[in-house]
C-alpha cells in the first residue's frame, strides 16, 4: 500500500511538466491562455499528451476524483511516478516495450517445435544463431 501524501497543488502539476520537458502550447496569435497553463509531450511511439493547469498556478490544491483523471488521462503516470519526479526529479520512463534485438523468425520456431519435436521452452531460450543452426542440423540429418 503506498504511503499517504499531502495533497497535490497547480505548482506540483507544473514543475512535474516542467521537471519532464513539457512544452508549453500557446494560442495561434502566440499568446498564452488566460484561463489555463496548457503543455504537450510527445512520446516516443508518437502519441502527444495534453495537460492544462487552471490559473494561477498557485497552492491551490486537487481534489481526489479530479487529480486521478489528470494523472491517468492526461500525464498518464502513476502517482508514485508522479511524485518520484516532482520530489526527487526522477522522470518517468516512458520507453515502452522492449523489443529484443534479435528475434528468431517464426517459422523457424515453428519448424523446431513442430517437425523436430524440440519443446518451445527450449527453442525460444535459444538465440537465432542457435535456432538456425539447430534448423539446419535438423533438415540434414534429422535430428
Amino acid at each position: 500500500m503506498s504511503e499517504q501524501r499531502r495533497p497535490v497543488t497547480r505548482t506540483d502539476h507544473q514543475n512535474f511538466c516542467l521537471i519532464e520537458g513539457w512544452t508549453e502550447r500557446k494560442r495561434a496569435t502566440g499568446k498564452r491562455g488566460t484561463h489555463h497553463v496548457n503543455y504537450e509531450f510527445a512520446l516516443p511511439d508518437g502519441l502527444i499528451l495534453y495537460t492544462r493547469i487552471s490559473h494561477p498556478v498557485d497552492r491551490t490544491d486537487y481534489g481526489p476524483s479530479i487529480w486521478s483523471h489528470i494523472l491517468r488521462d492526461q500525464l498518464a503516470v502513476t502517482a508514485e511516478e508522479f511524485w518520484a519526479c516532482v520530489e526527487d526529479k526522477v522522470i518517468p520512463d516512458r520507453q515502452g516495450p522492449q523489443v529484443p534485438a534479435e528475434t528468431i523468425p517464426a517459422g523457424v520456431v515453428r519448424t523446431l517445435v513442430t517437425e523436430a519435436h524440440i519443446p518451445e521452452v527450449e527453442v525460444l531460450a535459444m538465440t537465432k544463431a542457435e535456432a538456425v543452426e539447430r534448423l539446419a542440423l535438423f533438415y540434414t540429418t534429422g535430428q
